[in-house]
C-alpha cells in the first residue's frame, strides 16, 4: 500500500447530535467539503503506522475532537484542541459568508467579488491556524486543513 493511500481519510463524520437547522447554502457548503476531503487528502497521525482512516470531528467542553479510527471503526487515536484560537477566525468567516450570500442574491458583481476574496482571505487564515494547532499531533496538506476548517465551521452552529 502506497503512502499517499495509508496517509489518508477514506471516511469522515461529524457529530451533530446538538446541530441546530442549517440553511441551504451552509448545508452545502458541508456537503462540497466532504466530498472534496474525500477525493484528496493528506492525513498523518504522529506516530502512526498508516491508516487509511474514518475521522470523527465533534466539540466537547470548547475543544475541538479529532477522533482517529481505522477503517473498520477500531480506535486509532485521539487528538484535542482548545476551540479558544479558532474563535475570531470563525467568527469573522461566518460573517463574511452571510454578507457573501446575501451580496450574490442582490449586489454588482465587484461587490460579491471583493466579499469572495475576503471570505477566501478568512478561510486561509483558518486553514493555516489549523495547521499550525495540529503541528507535531497530525501532518495536513493546505487543501484538507482548508476542508477540515470548513467542517469546523459547521460543527460551530451548535445551539
Amino acid at each position: 500500500m502506497s503512502e499517499e493511500t495509508r496517509f489518508r481519510i477514506a471516511a469522515v463524520e461529524l457529530d451533530e447530535r446538538t446541530v441546530v437547522r442549517r440553511t441551504r447554502e451552509i448545508e452545502q457548503e458541508r456537503e462540497i467539503a466532504i466530498y472534496d476531503l474525500l477525493e484528496a487528502n493528506t492525513f498523518k497521525p504522529h506516530g502512526s503506522p498508516g491508516g487509511p482512516y474514518k475521522l470523527v470531528l465533534s466539540i466537547e467542553e470548547s475543544r475541538l475532537i479529532f477522533d482517529i479510527r481505522l477503517e473498520d471503526d477500531s480506535a486509532h487515536g485521539r487528538v484535542m484542541l482548545s476551540l479558544t484560537p479558532f474563535r475570531r477566525v470563525v467568527k469573522d468567516y461566518f460573517l463574511i459568508c452571510e454578507s457573501y450570500f446575501k451580496a450574490i442574491k442582490q449586489a454588482p458583481p465587484s461587490q460579491i467579488e471583493t466579499l469572495d476574496m475576503s471570505r477566501r482571505g478568512v478561510h486561509d487564515e483558518g486553514s493555516n491556524l489549523l495547521i499550525e494547532r495540529l503541528g507535531g499531533k497530525i501532518e495536513i496538506d493546505r487543501d484538507t486543513a482548508r476542508r477540515l476548517f470548513t467542517l469546523i465551521c459547521v460543527l460551530h452552529l451548535k445551539g
